[in-house]
């Protein structure tokens, strides 16, 4: 597959996510789930990145390094999400959100804007 392709790929599961969190935008929704989905949104759109330097991501949930792999200025609302990786999903919370949903929501969409630009796609 060209990088191109494997890029794709990513997106595909990258929109899935957003789907979902569009759909959990209700404040009920608990703040763990919702942060784990927009981190893995947000993990994946780094490795598009990263992938269409024709390079192999590394197995990481880690974004500040996955960000200087992609060569991404990374905004700090999504840079904050790291904890949703492993610790929300196995310790006991609270894990509030570091932003309110819809400006995570806006900056997850405006990564995955300049990841499709990279890709070629509209």
């Amino acid at each position: 597959m060209t990088p191109q392709e494997d890029a794709r790929v990513l997106l595909a599961l990258v929109d899935r996510h957003l789907r979902a969190l569009r759909l959990n935008l209700d404040p009920a929704y608990p703040d763990e789930e919702w942060g784990f989905t927009a981190q893995q949104a947000v993990e994946k759109l780094l490795k598009v990145q990263i992938v269409l330097r024709d390079e192999r991501p590394p197995f990481t949930h880690v974004l500040n390094v996955l960000a200087e792999l992609a060569g991404v200025d990374l905004d700090p609302r999504l840079v904050a999400l790291q904890p949703y990786a492993v610790e929300a999903r196995y310790e006991e919370g609270p894990f509030p959100l570091p932003a309110i949903r819809e400006g995570i929501l806006a900056a997850i969409e405006r990564l995955r804007d300049d990841a499709v630009c990279g890709i070629g796609e509209e």
